[in-house]
């Protein structure tokens, strides 16, 4: 049996050869250019030891990261540790410990888990891990202790053990 390649059959086949080279070659995802980004988020010039960070660019994927009890963070968009997109971009820092279903205690102001009342940006120009986020407390009322925990005896009791005052 004899095969015989005709033109448009192997314009047909360049055709989607190029195709194909040009999918394998194309541009990824589409994304900006990603950097490896950390830092520090401090509270009145001393480390925040609880909650997360948000960098919101305006067109592509926030990128978020925990805030340790060093107040130190490493973001992360799409893989672990991979960063930011390069830019300006607002940021929200997400510091509300949720006690009860109506209580939440705040280890920053609440102003600052809103990139609309935030007033907070960064610029990313390349890869860092010196990144400084400083927040004010500006005389708000903010949890600063250890967490409040008692034993309940088994039967119950009447007293908590905690002092409370208004």
């Amino acid at each position: 049996m004899t095969i015989t390649v005709t033109h448009s059959y192997r314009a047909l086949l360049g055709a989607a050869l190029a195709v194909g080279i040009l999918s394998l070659a194309g541009c990824g995802d589409g994304g900006p250019n990603m950097v490896p980004v950390s830092g520090v988020v401090l509270l009145d010039g001393q480390p925040l030891d609880y909650g997360h960070i948000q960098v919101i660019p305006a067109d592509w994927r926030p990128a978020s990261g925990q805030i340790g009890k060093d107040g130190r963070f490493t973001l992360t968009t799409t893989e672990p540790n991979d960063g930011c997109a390069v830019g300006t971009h607002k940021v929200a820092i997400l510091a509300g410990e949720s006690i009860t279903a109506e209580t939440t205690r705040w280890h920053a102001p609440a102003k600052y888990a809103d990139i609309q009342t935030s007033n907070l940006t960064v610029n990313i120009t390349g890869p860092t891990d010196d990144l400084k986020i400083e927040l004010q407390s500006d005389g708000t009322q903010l949890y600063r202790g250890p967490k409040l925990e008692s034993q309940i005896p088994e039967g119950g009791t009447e007293n908590s053990g905690f002092q409370f005052s208004e």
